[in-house]
């Protein structure tokens, strides 16, 4: 059968350097090919390359995009604007930069609609509102005069999905269509997509780095290094037995359920494409290379249903599982951080003299403690209050109520010296969070210089330590932060929060953009510093993976309120709550899943302007009740400090008959 989308020896140069570098593969009707690989491999490039909407300077040198009958790399600019859209259509990985802020959804999609289906007027919006319904937008003719900055991260990307269908493409490209979202919201975007598939039997070519969203979705998998393929095959004999030693320590490089044992780690990066390239490409960073690889680039290799470029390929030693590694934490006999009541309402102001109209209750009444040497993460989708937290508890945002002890010292605006030298924060963006025009030494130095920490003159020696205490070169304090990767970056925040020598770290996502390499280099660093140093972190994520490798205790939170909180193991294994087993349930795997185990919430969570009446989970809880409509749920304990804020589990603790089962 002729295959729908088939790419031969596709070369891509952007400014002379070749960033795709001969790559083959196929694409057929109803199938999903997923793109594999760190950032800086080509993917994305790829992608744009097949799209002809490659950044300036970029072009295409040699090879050949055909889509069903048609040339794409022969058709003049004009033509090739039908086919953008109409026949192969792309979602990109950030909704917000890719839709106009200042045009509503409903004119954006109405463009793509006049273009491909020649509509315009009240049948152009109707269109346009059956698409917003197929791809699950609540109260779509609502959000078809909303502007994009109005919707959450959820909603855009599912009218980039509906604009990406409005042409009714046979191949869509959603490149990271899922990475910046919550595991729930990922969830529904992803079903879109696999029921769209299926109805509209489209191809799909699905770039990302996540391997657990690869093993749900993906029916053929490519796996890209350098700007090249190094390996292909079918999904189920992929994940069995990935062939290419690169592939192999991807999978290596993930946290596992239970497995509190050292991460492994890729060394290196990436190599620049711009010198020269002799043999094969992962050699520097492969712990298998030989001296064959060095010098020779190696062909394709077929065993069993994979194809793998490596001369070592079927003479691999078998992969080893790791064995989980227990460790002990002595624990401190009071809490280093105590949190009692903590509220964040922001006011709402209008008219003339700027009247109090309502609040934002964007936390309201959070109580936590975290022991020295403990790793306390909070959890919860985007909007429920988590950064606002960490934030509120170095008063970055001032706190409406509530009281925070930290060290036995209660902490106030008076005292916030004293709380930046125990505490400080290590930011979600390093690149955003660093001054881009002082170099790294010096941006270590400020925080040192502010609080007066040590003596002066000892205070470059420190610096020197703390860089390769967090494992960056010698000759990183003379760099700026653009001359470092994304990891790196993330490194020098995390010595930059060390600097001040703090006892409690906040680490508001500090893994979420990185590629999974890189994430266990930075998850090792964090437990190995606070192995040596004590440190207790507050982990701010919404990555349930990250979360088990690396929390001691975990608190989940909705709509501003922690409504579960219990030992890792407890609360992961055997979630009580219905938001929490959510949560848990939503969370791409690389083990198969039962489909009666997987739970897809409804609907968005509610907005903190005003939450509902009763339990704020009840209009997306299968289990609501009238009591849940009513009246907030007391904490319900579940033993070994395992505790609820639901009636439903209060009632089957209880055995309470009126509860619904």
């Amino acid at each position: 059968m002729k295959p729908l989308l088939a790419v031969r020896d596709l070369v891509t140069a952007i400014g002379g350097v070749r960033v795709v570098d001969g790559i083959s593969f196929q694409v057929a009707a109803g199938e999903t090919y997923a793109l594999l690989g760190e950032s800086g491999c080509g993917k994305s490039i790829t992608a744009l390359s097949l799209m002809r909407l490659l950044p300036d300077g970029g072009r295409v040198i040699s090879g050949s995009v055909q889509l069903g009958e048609i040339d794409v790399m022969a058709l003049p600019e004009r033509d090739m604007r039908r086919v953008r859209g109409g026949q192969m259509a792309m979602i990109f990985q950030e909704p917000m930069l890719a839709l106009n802020p200042v045009i509503k959804v409903g004119e954006q999609i109405g463009e793509a609609l006049a273009l491909h289906q020649n509509l315009s007027g009240q049948p152009a919006r109707d269109a346009a509102r059956g698409l917003l319904d197929a791809v699950g937008v609540p109260d779509a003719v609502r959000r078809l005069d909303t502007y994009p900055f109005e919707l959450s991260g959820g909603l855009r990307q599912r009218v980039m999905i509906a604009m990406a269908l409005a042409g009714r493409p046979q191949l869509l490209i959603a490149d990271e269509p899922t990475t910046a979202l919550d595991v729930t919201i990922q969830a529904q975007v992803l079903d879109v997509l696999r029921r769209l598939k299926a109805e509209q039997r489209m191809g799909m070519l699905l770039i990302t780095h996540d391997l657990g969203v690869v093993a749900e979705n993906a029916d053929r998998v490519g796996v890209m290094y350098a700007g090249e393929l190094v390996e292909e095959g079918a999904r189920d004999a992929f994940f069995a037995a990935p062939q290419h030693p690169y592939s192999r320590m991807l999978f290596e490089a993930l946290p596992r359920p239970g497995d509190g044992g050292r991460l492994v780690t890729i060394p290196g990066q990436v190599p620049r494409l711009d010198g020269p390239m002799r043999g094969c490409r992962f050699a520097p960073r492969c712990p298998h290379a030989v001296a064959r690889c060095r010098a020779e680039s190696p062909g394709w290799q077929v065993i069993d249903d994979q194809r793998v470029r490596c001369h070592l390929a079927g003479a691999l030693p078998a992969r080893s599982e790791r064995e989980p590694t227990a460790h002990s934490v002595k624990q401190a006999a009071q809490p280093l951080l105590q949190v009692d009541g903590l509220k964040v309402h922001f006011p709402i102001r209008r008219g003339l003299i700027q009247r109090t109209v309502g609040h934002v209750r964007a936390v309201d009444g959070v109580s936590l403690d975290i022991r020295a040497g403990r790793t306390l993460a909070l959890v919860g989708e985007s909007g429920c209050g988590k950064t606002t937290v960490g934030k509120a508890l170095l008063r970055l945002i001032e706190p409406t109520a509530g009281s925070i002890v930290l060290g036995g010292e209660r902490m106030t605006a008076k005292n916030a010296s004293t709380l930046r030298r125990q505490a400080q924060m290590v930011f979600q963006d390093p690149f955003s969070s660093l001054n881009p025009r002082m170099r790294v030494a010096d941006i270590l130095l400020e925080g040192m210089d502010a609080l007066g920490v040590g003596a002066a003159g000892d205070r470059r020696g420190a610096v020197a330590r703390l860089l390769h205490q967090v494992g960056l070169p010698d000759d990183a304090g003379g760099r700026y932060p653009h001359a470092f990767s994304g990891g790196q970056r993330q490194r020098i925040a995390i010595a930059r929060a060390l600097a001040v020598s703090p006892r409690l770290v906040i680490c508001d996502e500090p893994t979420s953009a990185l590629d999974v390499s890189v994430q266990a280099q930075i998850l090792n660093l964090l437990k190995d510093l606070q192995d040596s140093l004590g440190l207790a972190y507050l982990f701010i994520t919404h990555n349930l993976a990250v979360v088990d490798y690396l929390a001691h205790e975990v608190a989940v939170m909705y709509l501003g309120r922690i409504v579960e909180h219990g030992a890792a193991a407890d609360v992961l294994r055997a979630p009580r709550h219905p938001y929490t087993q959510a949560l848990v349930s939503a969370v791409p795997r690389i083990e198969a899943q039962t489909g009666s185990g997987i739970i897809r919430l409804a609907g968005d969570q509610p907005s903190p302007l005003n939450p509902p009446d009763g339990c704020h989970f009840n209009p997306r809880c299968p289990y609501a009740s009238e009591v849940c409509r009513q009246t907030y749920p007391e904490q319900t304990g579940l033993g070994d400090g395992h505790w609820v804020c639901c009636h439903w589990v209060a009632g089957q603790t209880w055995g309470n008959s009126e509860m619904p089962a």
